[in-house]
C-alpha cells in the first residue's frame, strides 16, 4: 500500500464534504457554463494546445508543459515514487470570476489516446509542488497560480489530453497534449 500524508487524508475528506464543489453564485450556480446550460444549449468542446489559454467556469487554464518519465518527486528525505512513471504537467490557472475560487487538484484528469482515465495523484502534487498552489488553493478574482498537477501512469503509456476544470461539477476544458 502508498504511503499517505496526513495532508493528503484531510484534503480528501474536505473534498467528500463538498468543500471542492466551487463557489456559487447569486443565481446559486458553481460557474461551469451555467447560462448555456440553463438555456439548454451544447456548446461544442474546445481542444486547446499546450500554450493556449482554455477557460472553464471561472478558471482560465494555460497549460505550460507536460513532462513524463519522472520515477520520483519531492527531495531524498520527502517525497513519493511513481508506481509507473509521473508525467508532470505545469499549468497556469486565472481567476476569470468576480469572487474567490477554489482550485481543487484531484478535479483534473488525464486520458491516454485509447480514453483511459487517469486521476491526479494530489499526494505527490504536494511533494512537486514548493507552495502547493494546484491543490485546495483558493485563488481571488484577477489573481494566478502556476503549479504542477501529477499523473501516475503506467510506464508504457503515453498521455495524450487533459481535461480541465474550474471544480469537480463542471464540463470542463480539453488541452491536447501532443
Amino acid at each position: 500500500m502508498r504511503k499517505t500524508t496526513t495532508f493528503a487524508l484531510l484534503a480528501t475528506a474536505l473534498i467528500a464534504l463538498g468543500c471542492g464543489a466551487g463557489s456559487t453564485d447569486e443565481a446559486g450556480s458553481t460557474g461551469a457554463d451555467s447560462d448555456s446550460a440553463a438555456k439548454g444549449e451544447d456548446k461544442p468542446a474546445k481542444t486547446a494546445k499546450i500554450g493556449q489559454a482554455v477557460r472553464d467556469g471561472k478558471f482560465e487554464f494555460t497549460v505550460k508543459s507536460n513532462k513524463c518519465g519522472v520515477a520520483k518527486v519531492g527531495t531524498d528525505l520527502l517525497g513519493e515514487k511513481a508506481q509507473g512513471q509521473f508525467c508532470l504537467v505545469t499549468l497556469n490557472v486565472k481567476n476569470i470570476g468576480k469572487e474567490a475560487q477554489l482550485l481543487d487538484g484531484s478535479s483534473q484528469k488525464a486520458y491516454a489516446a485509447d480514453g483511459t482515465e487517469y486521476s491526479s495523484d494530489t499526494g505527490a502534487a504536494i511533494y512537486a509542488n514548493k507552495n502547493a498552489e494546484t491543490f485546495l488553493n483558493e485563488i481571488n478574482p484577477g489573481n494566478q497560480v502556476t503549479g504542477v498537477v501529477v499523473f501516475d501512469i503506467p510506464k508504457n503509456v503515453k498521455l495524450a489530453k487533459l481535461e480541465l476544470h474550474d471544480s469537480m461539477f463542471s464540463g470542463g476544458v480539453t488541452v491536447a497534449l501532443s
